[in-house]
């Protein structure tokens, strides 16, 4: 009986590519704080994990949907980036990252256990 690795490893792996690509945009927010006229963006990694539940359909791109972030205190430059609001999401999603690749470590060592058979 054949194991289908994106079955036994559940929602993780396809969390782990959406935390990379977050932290990705989150960064170059944090890199463009000074660069006049920057829009900050990110995605909603809940509607991002939703939509890759489901296949896309004909003509659908499988790429993740940027939104822009409106500011609380827009800057006269007209960069939207806030470097507390752009430090702690990049800390949130090191550490949902860090949270996912533990899932996966200990979903790997369950695979390793079974083909062992202990």
């Amino acid at each position: 009986m054949s194991i289908r690795l994106d079955d036994a490893m559940g929602v993780h792996m396809r969390a782990l590519g959406l935390h990379m690509q977050r932290s990705e945009i989150l960064a170059a927010n944090l890199a463009n704080e000074d660069t006049p006229g920057f829009q900050a963006r990110d995605l909603d990694f809940a509607a991002e994990m939703r939509k890759q539940d489901s296949p896309p359909l004909f003509g659908q791109s499988s790429h993740a949907q940027l939104r822009y972030r409106v500011p609380a205190q827009p800057s006269q430059d007209g960069n939207t980036v806030e470097l507390s609001v752009e430090q702690a999401a990049f800390a949130k999603s090191a550490a949902d990252f860090q949270t996912s690749l533990t899932f996966l470590n200990i979903k790997f060592r369950g695979l390793k256990q079974a083909i062992e058979g202990r």
